[in-house]
């Protein structure tokens, strides 16, 4: 006989909820879902100045379709922030000369060719983003399988290899982030901090979500954007309009 799935089965016990849970599902009573961006911001807010011990990461969540299967499908990009991240980023530029020095000027924690190759070889991974010059990319093939799994690994589609890397280095810095479909075509993007003003947070996610929609493969058929939801690193997950997300973007970008 089918068990009835509202029902918890015989033996088994059914989870009780902390303080801190039910305390979020009381806050989360009466809010509308789907909803706007804003609303879900303010209410993500709310929650984390009276639950949070931290400064929690505010995150994207995007559900896309697209067969990711197919190489005409591929989604990886990049995009400025407005408002930054809300942490240090360090950089670490492989380069030689002249734009080693024009890395560093620009303000990169790092820069130089040989010496930091064989330091990064050696073990140091003091850094968050890694950017290289095209002709320097043959000397960092040895470290592909440490750079690799990182997701250090310059690539020029993310603009980490390039030979503008004064550009490259001011925009990690100011808070470039990337974003790229997984094997289910999910995208997960940090888009800044709880403490932030709900303004900043709506910035940085309506450039994020224009970003996305600009990126649609035009192999890409029927629904593009099916799902997207706003979070906090301990908070709720809420669901907003996925079809009201050009028109509602278009307001603050």
């Amino acid at each position: 006989m089918r068990q009835n799935p509202a029902r918890p089965q015989k033996g088994k016990k059914m989870s009780k909820l902390t303080k801190k849970q039910k305390k979020m599902q009381e806050m989360l009573e009466g809010f509308e879902q789907p909803s706007t961006a804003a609303a879900a911001i303010d209410k993500l807010k709310e929650i984390s100045d009276a639950l949070a011990k931290f400064d929690e990461t505010v995150e994207c969540h995007m559900r896309l379709g697209i067969d990711v299967k197919r190489a005409d499908q591929q989604i990886r990009s990049t995009v400025v922030l407005p408002a930054g991240l809300g942490k240090e980023v360090r950089v670490c530029v492989i380069a030689k000369g002249a734009k080693a020095t024009e890395a560093k000027e620009a303000g990169a924690d790092e820069a130089g060719a040989e010496e930091v190759i064989d330091k990064i070889a050696g073990g140091w991974f003091e850094f968050d983003t890694l950017i290289a010059t095209p002709d320097c990319m043959g000397m960092l093939g040895k470290l592909g399988r440490v750079l690799g799994p990182k997701g250090l690994m310059p690539n020029p589609k993310t603009g980490t290899v390039t030979f503008e890397v004064a550009k490259a280095v001011k925009d990690a810095k100011a808070g470039k982030v990337e974003f790229r479909a997984d094997k289910q075509g999910m995208i997960h993007v940090p888009i800044g901090k709880s403490k932030f003003s709900a303004e900043d947070l709506l910035k940085n996610y309506s450039t994020l979500a224009d970003a996305v929609l600009r990126a649609k493969p035009s192999a890409a058929k029927g629904t593009y954007l099916k799902s997207v939801f706003l979070t906090t690193t301990m908070g709720p997950g809420i669901k907003l309009d996925a079809k009201n997300v050009a028109a509602e973007i278009k307001e603050h970008v």
